[in-house]
């Protein structure tokens, strides 16, 4: 068996508890899931799963695209939406 070593992570509580459930019930634990992902990690060379930010999302920037079409049209633009600056 290899040399192992114990390493501390820090979690918020609720996503730990969310993660000891759900790799529970893949009949494995927080060791055992973090083990597997490191391994993966080193097969392949990378994170072995997309990461992404909800802002670049289709549906969001469809919503950012459609903000900005209504403000350069003039529409439904009120104090709060448009702030104009002083560069000066």
């Amino acid at each position: 068996m290899a040399d192992t070593i114990n390493v501390t992570i820090r979690l918020d509580r609720d996503i730990k508890e969310q993660a000891e459930r759900m790799f529970n019930d893949f009949g494995m634990n927080l060791s055992t899931a973090f083990n597997i992902f490191a391994r993966q990690a080193l097969r392949e060379g990378k994170i072995p799963f997309e990461i992404s930010d909800p802002f670049y999302s289709e549906k969001n920037q469809a919503e950012l695209s459609r903000r900005i079409a209504e403000i350069e049209a003039g529409v439904n633009i009120s104090i709060h939406d448009l702030i104009e600056v002083d560069d000066d």
